[in-house]
C-alpha cells in the first residue's frame, strides 16, 4: 500500500497517510486541526554504487540523462 503526503490547507502541518491507490485522491482531515488537506508530490533521491565504488545519483530511469531513459540519445554524455 503507498505512502501518500498531504499538507494542511488551514494549518500548513504536513502528514503522511497509507491508503490504497484507489482512495489516493480522497478527502484526508488533518491529525492536528481536522481541516482539508490537499495530496503533494512526495520527493526521494535515489544512489547506486559505481563499478569502483563511488557513489552516484540515478536520474532518467537509470542513466545519466535527464531527457531519456536510454543514455543513448544525442544529449546524454
Amino acid at each position: 500500500m503507498p505512502l501518500y503526503e498531504y499538507i494542511c490547507t488551514s494549518c500548513e502541518s504536513k502528514f503522511e497517510l497509507l491508503r490504497p491507490m484507489s482512495r489516493a485522491d480522497d478527502a484526508a482531515s488533518c491529525p492536528q486541526c481536522h481541516n482539508g488537506s490537499r495530496r503533494v508530490l512526495s520527493l526521494f533521491a535515489s544512489f547506486s554504487r559505481s563499478a569502483d565504488g563511488s557513489s552516484m545519483p540515478i536520474a532518467g530511469g537509470g542513466s545519466g540523462c535527464s531527457t531519456c531513459a536510454g543514455g543513448s540519445c544525442a544529449t546524454c554524455q
